[in-house]
């Protein structure tokens, strides 16, 4: 059996998002910015994305700025606050230690540029107070950046009250959706955010497209020169086909999210009490407050690494907390960052699943970690130790 359940690190483009990228391919391939018919043609169509993808979020199409994904949305969204914060004498940001890299590479570089930043504790349940961030405030605070759902455990963080406590402090919030878009209901307007960031591979659209929705009156730093595409603030010729394919996905997301939600929840909850029963196993991150999709869990004695090889010769597709598999040797800076220490982060394995996963695909893959961790343990001298009672189990 072939079972993916990586959809946090890409999903597979669904037929509506494909059949779309390849019309506008066809039949739209003018450039945007050309003042001809083909080329206004083309501008007509891309500004009836950015409505589409503003109505989803209940923004106004002019908050809208199409990125390559992401990352660029994220570092945008950063230095644009950074950027007017200097101007203003304002120079310190409130955000967490288990952002995306997207976005704590970001704040490092503004730490060397003579910003100050905090990064508030998320707790062993993986989620970030209202209070801490309340507590973090000072006078010179130019910006909040706290992601909407995170990318490794799932967990949803309390956005609303963020905003709302931002609001009324005058500091702007930025929340990376990246991994909460088309899976939970966004509301820019009722959660009070001024920036979010988005990506179309996370909701069955394409890769190398996303979206920043900035708040009307916030000021928009250039990060990429060139042009006047995007009302000047993002330089590049409008990749039409995937701009047009990712409102398309995106819209199809929104409209289906609570039937597809319900299923993808009902699926993960399986997961979550087949791999409890694992011994010496841990659910990362809170059991309610997480994307319907995503589970992650941690299992002493094994290497991560060694868990997703042998999954994958069994055909599932999942990842690891373990940041071993892009050549470091270092854990999860997301499982360190909920208290985990680093030999438990190790042995982590994150399965992220949706509507299109099956019953029968959890039953397989409950079946397959249970066989492929006591596989492990049994030539593990770590696991070993553990029972011998040379060192102390950390889960029960």
């Amino acid at each position: 059996m072939k079972v993916y359940a990586d959809n946090a690190a890409t999903t597979q483009m669904s037929k509506t998002a494909r059949d779309t990228f390849i019309e506008y391919m066809d039949n739209f391939y003018g450039n945007p910015s050309s003042l001809y018919t083909v080329g206004q043609l083309a501008k007509v169509e891309l500004e009836k994305a950015r409505e589409t993808v503003a109505s989803c979020i209940n923004a106004k199409p002019q908050e809208i700025y199409f990125t390559s994904g992401g990352s660029e949305a994220d570092n945008q969204a950063i230095r644009s606050a950074a950027a007017f914060g200097a101007k203003k004498g304002k120079k310190h940001i409130v955000s967490t230690a288990f952002e995306h890299h997207a976005v704590l590479h970001t704040l490092m570089k503004l730490e060397k540029e003579g910003f100050e930043v905090t990064y508030l504790d998320v707790h062993e349940n993986g989620i970030v107070t209202p209070e801490d961030v309340k507590n973090a405030l000072r006078d010179d605070t130019i910006l909040v950046t706290i992601m909407f759902a995170n990318n490794e455990i799932g967990t949803i963080q309390p956005v609303r009250e963020i905003g709302e406590l931002c609001r009324e402090h005058g500091v702007w919030f930025h929340t990376d959706a990246v991994q909460a878009a088309g899976h939970v209901a966004i509301d820019v307007e009722a959660d009070s955010i001024d920036m979010l960031s988005i990506s179309a591979h996370k909701f069955h659209g394409p890769k190398g497209c996303g979206a920043l929705y900035v708040k009307k009156g916030i000021p928009v730093a250039n990060i990429i020169e060139g042009g006047a595409q995007e009302r000047g603030k993002r330089s590049g010729t409008e990749n039409l086909p995937a701009i047009a394919s990712m409102a398309a996905a995106f819209k199809e997301a929104c409209n289906n999210i609570e039937t597809s939600s319900e299923k993808s929840a009902k699926l993960r909850d399986m997961l979550m009490k087949g791999l409890k029963e694992i011994p010496h196993s841990k659910l990362n991150g809170d059991v309610d407050s997480r994307l319907p999709g995503t589970v992650n869990f941690c299992f002493e004695g094994i290497e991560g690494e060694s868990l997703l090889l042998l999954l994958d010769a069994r055909g599932i597709s999942a990842s690891s907390g373990s940041a071993c598999t892009s050549g470091s040797l270092d854990p999860s800076h997301v499982l360190l960052a909920i208290g985990l220490p680093h030999e438990v982060a190790h042995g982590s394995l994150r399965l992220s699943i949706n509507e299109n996963n099956t019953e029968e695909e959890m039953e397989y893959i409950i079946k397959s970690v249970s066989e492929v961790v006591d596989y492990l343990r049994n030539m593990s001298p770590v696991w070993d130790d553990l029972m011998t009672g040379k060192k102390d189990f950390y889960f029960e």
